[in-house]
């Protein structure tokens, strides 16, 4: 039987086809890529939970680690602890690193999903914890002043407050 021409094909097949030059680069891309994930580890150590939701590391170039903050004020925080994060990674083995960068760039902030989707996640989990509860003397003041309100406005009124007598 023919092989089916049409059929989809392994990722690395295609790159395979491909310019050798061109999938040398995509694979430098890839390991760049993780190679600055495992950074941004070292990065949130290095600054705490706070800081590490509010900048990502860039790049590292010519001995030189790039953070990106996502205001001038996380820029300033970091700036005060630059060589603690610059014995950080030196401690992680990039020995070759001379000084830090901190770069301020507020779109920093759409290009870390991971801080994004935590943030998110912790806002959906957290419940309001005090629920104001409505007394019977509120309940019992909104039905006396729906009885001279319009009647558009006097329905309402008795309903919110047959909500609130509900709820006890």
């Amino acid at each position: 039987m023919a092989k089916d021409r049409y059929a989809p094909k392994q990722l690395n097949e295609v790159l395979g086809q491909l310019n050798p030059r061109f999938g040398s680069r995509i694979a430098n891309y890839g390991a760049k890529t993780q190679e600055l994930a495992s950074q941004q580890q070292t990065l949130h150590q290095a600054v705490g939970e706070n800081l590490a939701k509010k900048c990502r590391v860039a790049n590292i170039r010519d001995g030189a680690l790039i953070i990106e903050a996502h205001s001038a004020t996380v820029a300033m925080k970091l700036n005060y602890i630059k060589m603690d994060i610059l014995s950080a990674f030196r401690q992680q083995g990039l020995v070759d690193l001379c000084q830090v960068k901190i770069v301020t760039s507020p779109n920093a902030a759409q290009r870390a999903p991971l801080a994004q989707a935590q943030t998110q996640a912790k806002k959906t989990s957290q419940e309001p914890s005090n629920k104001r509860a409505m007394s019977e003397q509120t309940a019992h003041n909104l039905e006396l002043l729906a009885e001279h309100a319009p009647p558009s406005l006097q329905q309402k009124l008795m309903r919110l407050a047959q909500h609130g007598r509900q709820k006890k």
